[in-house]
């Protein structure tokens, strides 16, 4: 394939559910092509280069590969970081879906491996791309509601993801709740300081026996007081709950979930509307889209891509904070250093 300057041609590693996610935004993206996939799966791999019109490689032979300029790292979090310092080494940019790594340590050093190898590298915290979202931060930048005094995130999922995910994911706070985590920091514009967590096993007795939680709320507080309240849950039964309010010192925004259609009936048993979207594939489709689309033009245009490695280590010392805190019972401190 003939390198073209305004196109930036992708190696997808990983062809499962998120990979997929990934190569149909990148179809619709006039400044990006895949080249190539890889998987350990051959049928799923050859299944995505099909509908990408790429080729089938080894994962070693995309990160060399010369008709490479980017990866999309969306295989499981354990080989994260053995990919993201090949990858680096050869040059290639970077975007890597979260987790880094389950280890804070191991993330530090792809951040240096990426430092030292002076690669573009982002880290999938899609939400920050959801235009609802995204509007929603503007305006507290704005100012529109004064000071943020306290910031409340719901997100449920419809249901609990396979066990065998669940044992090797790192746990809810590391796994699901570090996209809040992620859009704490983002909304507040502040670092949280200290977070206070608690967790049940509710939806799934196998979810305990494997050690981890599906039911959790936790409290972030930031330097200047403002609150941060989050809560997770593996069932939701009316479809995928995802919603922010953010209180400040002149009012209020709010954003609520999306649903499949925004008609409503009314009749004598009163007002009903059509469900809420299903899942993260539906509801945040566009927001994975513009953040593939935000990295492909940053790298192009040669402009810092964002969130970068040092935000999803942040919301990772997050993760590790609530984990301690939820082990212990008692508030912890974050780490401030990174």
């Amino acid at each position: 394939m003939k390198n073209d300057d305004h196109v930036l041609r992708f190696g997808l590693l990983g062809c499962g559910r998120i990979g997929h996610v990934h190569a149909r935004s990148l179809k619709g993206m006039p400044r990006a092509v895949a080249s190539a996939v890889a998987d350990v799966d051959s049928e799923a791999a050859v299944k995505l280069a099909k509908f990408v019109e790429a080729d089938v490689r080894p994962t070693d032979d995309i990160i060399s590969s010369d008709d490479v300029d980017a990866v999309v790292i969306g295989t499981p979090t354990d080989l994260h970081y053995e990919q993201i310092h090949a990858a680096a080494a050869a040059g290639k940019a970077i975007f890597c879906e979260k987790p880094i790594d389950l280890s804070a340590d191991r993330t530090r050093e792809c951040i240096a491996a990426v430092d030292r190898a002076g690669v573009p590298f982002m880290v999938g915290f899609n939400r920050r791309f959801d235009p609802n979202f995204a509007a929603l931060e503007a305006r507290l930048r704005a100012g529109e509601i004064g000071r943020i005094e306290l910031v409340t995130i719901l997100s449920r999922d419809p249901g609990p993801p396979p066990i065998d995910y669940v044992r090797r994911s790192g746990g809810l706070f590391r796994d699901m709740m570090i996209h809040d985590f992620d859009l704490a920091r983002f909304l507040l514009g502040e670092e949280p300081a200290t977070v206070h967590a608690v967790g049940s096993c509710l939806v799934d007795p196998a979810i305990g026996e494997a050690g981890d939680i599906d039911t959790a709320a936790v409290l972030l507080t930031t330097g200047s007081g403002a609150i941060c309240q989050i809560s997770n849950s593996r069932r939701a039964t009316y479809g995928y709950d995802q919603r922010i309010e953010v209180h400040g010192a002149g009012g209020m925004l709010r954003a609520d979930n999306v649903f499949e259609s925004t008609v409503e009936a009314a009749t004598d048993a009163g007002f009903r509307r059509s469900p809420v979207q299903h899942f993260f594939l539906e509801r945040y489709e566009t927001a994975y889209r513009l953040e593939l689309e935000s990295f492909a033009s940053a790298v192009l245009d040669g402009r810092p891509v964002t969130p970068d490695g040092r935000q999803g280590l942040r919301a990772q010392m997050i993760a590790d904070a609530a984990q301690r805190s939820l082990e212990t019972g008692q508030p912890q401190a974050i780490d401030a250093a990174g």
